[in-house]
């Protein structure tokens, strides 16, 4: 939807507007300005005559229906407004109306209630949970635009409908609070003649009447009575009823004057607000894009110095690493010495080992000497023995002769 489109649409709605808004409501009458029969002009008095012909005393329902017919335009035009009208556009009067039905047909329909609150199993199944803030993130931002315009356009549509039909309302509620007032002067004026002729009469006729009619004549009286106090009701419940319809006059007239600037709300909205929302979301959009597009800068900048940081690094432990390769000769000076202190601690440790052998070995070769000299010693003891030289060898050895 085009912004000309917009614009034209929304001044078409405001002539409407100033057309349904220049109509002039009158003024009502105040409650007490109920004019009696008798102070009453030709025409008016005509009027209540004729009202007071609708009463038959010896009829009840012709006093308990006195003065409905006053209402059944007043009604008609009620219930041309109400039709097809949801609970849901009434408000609190819908939600008590629809109560009372759920209430008599014995089932609640508050688990279908969008605004109720969730119950915890609810919340944690994820129950019942929005699907318009999901759907919107893929939706065109233009169609959405479009789509409240569409909306603001209709509401106010409606609203203009309204003040028309609150106009008519308002005449038919006034003319029934006028035709309240001539049905309470017939009323009034009725009870009067009651009053003063009729009942007065009547107990005239019970006085003269004979024993046998004298029971019918006082019957009659008591009906009389109970129809003028049945009446005397009826006209004291339409005097309630004028006063709360005076109460409603200014209450349709609150609604209208909401409903005219209401109207010209949508109007300021549709001619600036819808435009304003439009320049500020190609800004949002533009402020978003740089953002992400100075996001990915500054990730790529990252990244790069980054780079260079961590090149630089392994450049300078890389290069540290063949720079003191190069530099190492092909043996460690240290590596050397340690082998020759190695060899050297060998060769000495060889030469110890070797010099400790040999004096074993001499060590050993003196036992050795030892051993064969013990050894032929004892050999030669024993030979001696054997040739009978033992004993002297014996004795001369200083063993104690047998």
């Amino acid at each position: 939807m085009t912004d000309d489109t917009i614009q034209n649409r929304a001044e078409a709605a405001l002539r409407e507007a100033e057309k349904v808004t220049a109509v002039v409501l009158p003024e009502p009458k105040a409650a007490t300005e109920v004019v009696a029969l008798e102070q009453a002009d030709p025409a008016v008095s005509a009027e209540i005559r004729k009202r007071m012909e609708q009463l038959d005393l010896s009829n009840t329902n012709s006093i308990v229906n006195f003065g409905s017919t006053a209402q059944a335009q007043l009604q008609e035009i009620s219930q041309s407004m109400l039709a097809g009208v949801r609970n849901k556009d009434t408000g609190p009067a819908g939600d008590s109306l629809r109560q009372i039905v759920t209430t008599i047909r014995g089932f609640s329909v508050s688990e279908l209630d969008v605004r109720r609150e969730r119950s915890f199993l609810e919340k944690l199944l994820g129950r019942a949970a929005p699907m318009a803030r999901f759907a919107a993130k893929f939706e065109d931002v233009q169609d959405q635009i479009d789509n409240i315009t569409d909306d603001l356009l209709k509401h106010e549509h409606l609203l203009l409908k309204d003040i028309e039909s609150l106009d008519i309302l308002y005449d038919r509620t006034l003319a029934f609070y006028d035709e309240l007032a001539l049905y309470i002067a017939a009323g009034e004026a009725k009870l009067q003649e009651l009053d003063t002729r009729t009942i007065p009469a009547k107990e005239a006729e019970v006085q003269a009447a004979s024993e046998e009619q004298g029971v019918m004549k006082a019957q009659e009286l008591r009906d009389i009575r109970a129809a003028r106090d049945d009446l005397e009701r009826r006209v004291h419940d339409l005097k309630l009823t004028r006063q709360v319809t005076m109460q409603s006059l200014p209450s349709i007239r609150l609604v209208q004057e909401n409903d005219k600037s209401l109207v010209t709300k949508i109007n300021s909205t549709l001619v600036n607000t819808v435009p304003l929302w439009e320049t500020q979301l190609a800004q949002a959009v533009t402020i978003q894009r740089s953002s992400e597009a100075a996001g990915a800068v500054k990730e790529a900048n990252d990244l790069t110095n980054e780079l260079l940081t961590r090149n630089a690094e392994n450049l300078r432990a890389a290069n540290r690493t063949i720079r003191e390769e190069m530099e190492r000769g092909v043996f460690d000076i240290e590596a050397v010495k340690s082998a020759n202190e190695n060899l050297i601690a060998t060769i000495n440790e060889s030469l110890q080992i070797a010099d400790e052998g040999k004096a074993r070995r001499a060590r050993a070769e003196e036992d050795l000497q030892k051993m064969e000299a013990d050894l032929k010693q004892t050999l030669a003891s024993a030979k001696s023995r054997s040739t009978g030289l033992g004993d002297t060898v014996g004795g001369a050895s200083g063993a104690a002769p047998v």
